[in-house]
């Protein structure tokens, strides 16, 4: 069996949150199955290592997080700097070293110390070192984007020229990757490369019920974290429009709120719901639950205003849900072909109009719904397998 692709998972394997690039990254590791090994930076070890079982644990729990940070038990911390002070300050473990890993993949944004770690594992791996490189919202558009992680990003986007390549997960990122490395004069980057995500297989009935919206109410979903960019302030200003209007439906919201840029939408959907609107808000929900949710909808509705790929377009998509989201960017790429109204603006004002033409158009809905039918994705196993065979293709830089 060749030697195995070490997977830096030293941020998702320390928490059950199931944000994107959380999803992404557990995708991932179950793709690539036995091709690798999962690996974590301790920082109170101070050095990489291979998973523990509560670490292992973490990536196999299905039930969702209320809190997206790290977090370390006791026994973690005080084991780390026992093994620390007994074994003296090995920066790799031996039972990683003995591995003899044939290439590093970092799908995570890593932090700091991390990054002042990268150049130990780096040493460990005979064969190329690839990042995942997932969007530049923190770049440009730092309003919309958390505090500390705008002060981060510059440094982050340097320390990814270490790498042998980078994977990104759409031409959008991969264009302002590109363009800001050559804007501070990088003249030798490593080699950039879109590969589009996977998704789960769903396994959709073979007759289905032709879509309607003529039942007492609609289920309108729109899955996403709550927090700035996602604009679910905008949403829920259109949907207030429609209620106000006579418009009969109820809209359904899951995701984990940011407690810094998402607090303007959750005031605003406690103040919706305490007026007696049909506002469902589940928060953070397992994977069993967003199926579910995703079967009995009627449509979904993204409205985030930037995106490095948008995993919920595409998934209300292979559930053949039609997508309200943007025509921009990322999102506009998963929307090009079929199944979308896709909007220049996703303002309240674009996203009502295109919410009520949905609900009063059962010919326009089902037409939508036939294009995501027929509309085929990449599964997360294809996504592992291109991964891998381009990185080993790369030259050690």
């Amino acid at each position: 069996m060749p030697a195995p692709l070490l997977l830096d998972l030293s941020h998702t394997c320390h928490t059950r949150a199931r944000t994107g690039i959380q999803r992404v990254t557990r995708s991932l590791l179950a793709a690539l199955g036995i091709h690798a090994v999962p690996i974590t930076h301790d920082p109170y070890r101070t050095g990489w290592r291979t998973l523990q079982a509560w670490e292992r644990a973490n990536l196999a729990a299905t039930a969702p997080a209320a809190k997206r940070g790290a977090r370390w038990p006791l026994s973690a911390r005080l084991g780390g700097r026992w093994r620390r002070a007994t074994q003296g300050g090995a920066v790799v473990s031996r039972e990683l070293m003995a591995l003899k890993a044939a290439g590093l993949i970092v799908p995570e944004v890593f932090s700091p110390s991390v990054a002042r770690a990268l150049p130990d594992i780096f040493a460990a791996t005979s064969g190329p070192r690839v990042a995942l490189f997932h969007d530049a919202i923190a770049l440009q558009f730092p309003e919309l984007t958390p505090t500390k992680t705008v002060a981060r990003f510059p440094s982050y986007l340097i320390e990814l020229l270490a790498f042998d390549g980078i994977a990104v997960v759409s031409e959008t990122s991969r264009t302002a990757l590109i363009d800001y490395w050559r804007w501070l004069g990088i003249t030798n980057p490593p080699p950039v490369l879109a590969i589009t995500l996977g998704i789960d297989a769903v396994a959709l009935p073979a007759n289905p019920p032709t879509p309607t919206v003529d039942h007492v109410a609609p289920i309108i979903l729109s899955v996403g974290s709550i927090e700035g960019r996602k604009n679910h302030f905008a949403l829920l200003d259109a949907c207030e429009r429609l209620w106000r209007d006579g418009e009969s439906f109820s809209l359904h919201l899951i995701g984990l709120a940011h407690p810094q840029t998402g607090a303007p939408a959750l005031a605003r959907i406690r103040e919706l719901q305490a007026a007696g609107r049909a506002l469902r808000y589940d928060g953070p929900v397992g994977e069993a639950t967003l199926a579910a949710a995703y079967a009995n909808c009627t449509f979904t509705v993204y409205p985030s205003l930037v995106e490095g790929f948008g995993l919920p377009v595409i998934e209300s998509l292979s559930h053949g849900k039609p997508c309200v989201c943007s025509a921009r960017g990322a999102l506009g790429e998963s929307a090009a072909h079929g199944g979308c109204v896709a909007l220049e603006s996703v303002d309240a004002a674009s996203l009502a109009s295109a919410i009520a033409r949905l609900l009063r158009s059962p010919a326009d809905l089902s037409a939508l719904a036939t294009q995501a039918r027929d509309r085929r994705f990449k599964s997360w196993t294809d996504y592992g397998a291109e991964l891998r065979a381009w990185m080993l293709s790369l030259p050690r830089r």
